[in-house]
């Protein structure tokens, strides 16, 4: 199946360089180019493009504000965001996660690796740049916000376990191994737990886990 791609950034050069980069790969195709997150959110409405590679910074409406609308629009359900940014310390990036972005990375990230990204969000898991990470959640993730999903306390002592595993970015076998499971049973679990919180993915797990104290910076 082909993934569909709409590329918001508001330089034009950049923009260029994405859209030849995708579009050599034989499973992607370029549906649109946005300037401005306006644009980006008029566009996946009318091409409902499969995922849009989102700019931070941009005019008009920016990265993180047309990521929000994105994911709180019922009919653009199916549409994920991977955030790119410039700057691997943006505080920028937990705001684009808690709006409903599936993941980031920074501009300077090798072609494959975002070709590689956009196959991954696109089939619905989070991707978040390994090396920023951490440090992200450790300056802001703990800043006072009104969390975008519910928290731990219904959730199992199996399950608050995945959750766990999931913010230290373990995957579906990663967990299955640390934790003596099978790897349908790890994804099984983390789709409950996705379910019981209301959360949109993987990238929203690891915000509710850093909230709630569940997982601290410094133990990743």
């Amino acid at each position: 199946m082909t993934i569909r791609v709409l590329l918001a950034d508001d330089q034009t050069l950049v923009r260029a360089a994405f859209a030849m980069l995708v579009e050599s790969a034989a499973d992607m195709e370029v549906v649109g180019q946005a300037a401005t997150g306006r644009e980006a959110l008029e566009l996946a409405r009318k091409e409902r493009a499969d995922l849009v590679v989102m700019d931070i910074r941009m005019p008009d409406l920016d990265g993180i504000e047309a990521t929000r609308l994105i994911a709180a629009d019922e009919d653009l359900a199916g549409v994920r965001v991977l955030v790119l940014t410039t700057y691997d310390t943006d505080e920028h990036i937990v705001e684009a996660l808690r709006a409903g972005a599936s993941g980031f990375l920074v501009k300077d990230t090798r072609p494959a690796e975002l070709l590689d990204a956009i196959r991954t969000v696109a089939a619905g898991e989070a991707l978040l740049s390994p090396g920023p990470t951490a440090r992200l959640i450790a300056r802001f993730l703990r800043s006072p916000s009104t969390p975008a999903v519910g928290g731990p306390e219904g959730l199992s002592e199996r399950e608050r376990e995945v959750l766990t595993l999931v913010a230290r970015g373990l995957n579906n076998t990663e967990i299955a191994e640390a934790l003596g499971l099978s790897p349908l049973t790890a994804k099984t679990h983390v789709s409950r737990i996705m379910g019981k919180l209301g959360a949109r993915d993987r990238a929203q797990l690891v915000i509710v886990a850093y909230e709630s104290g569940l997982v601290t910076p410094g133990t990743m």
